[in-house]
């Protein structure tokens, strides 16, 4: 065998050898084509199915609020200050966006069950927006929900609380398409005005 075709194919076993290596080993193959600097963007993963009662005390699914977006947020009717800062902006922004507002339904999920019954929720609802449905369930429905929206909650003692304890959680509204899949989010300092702009072009 010639020295030319010594060389070419020790070339060649190079070759081979350096393109399996590319194609079975991870860190190789992502070095050579890029792979991992590569960020997929896709669906947030926020929501989920639930049946929970609301308010008038009618068990309810997310399926029935399907074709129409959904502004949820979570919180607590003892709740002394975040929650009801939250809601007013949601209420007023509802007022603010006229006939807009048919599209969208606004939902405050209880995470403290134990007390936020149906009866309690009803009185607290009314005081901010007619449109406004109240959510509460069984400690395990209400856990399955905030589970699925990402969403911390923890009970916390406070000897001035009736009940003992207060309740530390997110202060996110999240604003679910027609389709019952995340669209964006707003939290409870966000002004009317913000959350106004932000929903009239996303309606």
């Amino acid at each position: 065998m010639s020295r030319l075709n010594l060389i070419v194919l020790l070339v060649c076993g190079l070759l081979a050898g350096g393109l399996a290596a590319v194609a079975t080993i991870p860190q190789i193959r992502d070095r050579v084509v890029g792979g991992g600097a590569q960020k997929s963007v896709g669906q947030a993963l926020v929501g989920g199915p639930f049946t929970l009662t609301d308010h008038t005390g009618r068990r309810v699914s997310d399926s029935e609020f399907r074709g129409r977006n959904t502004l949820v947020f979570f919180g607590f009717t003892f709740c002394p200050d975040v929650c009801p800062t939250a809601l007013q902006v949601m209420a007023a922004t509802m007022e603010k966006l006229g006939p807009k507002a048919d599209r969208v339904v606004p939902l405050f999920i209880t995470v403290d069950p134990e007390r936020d019954t149906p009866e309690q929720l009803a009185q607290y609802v009314a005081t901010f927006h007619p449109k406004l449905v109240g959510l509460t369930g069984t400690r395990e429905e209400i856990d399955t929900v905030l589970k699925a929206y990402r969403v911390y909650a923890q009970k916390v003692e406070d000897p001035k609380s009736t009940a003992a304890y207060t309740m530390n959680h997110s202060t996110i509204i999240y604003l679910m398409g027609p389709d019952g899949q995340y669209r964006t989010h707003f939290t409870h300092a966000t002004s009317v005005e913000a959350m106004f702009e932000r929903l009239s072009k996303l309606l």
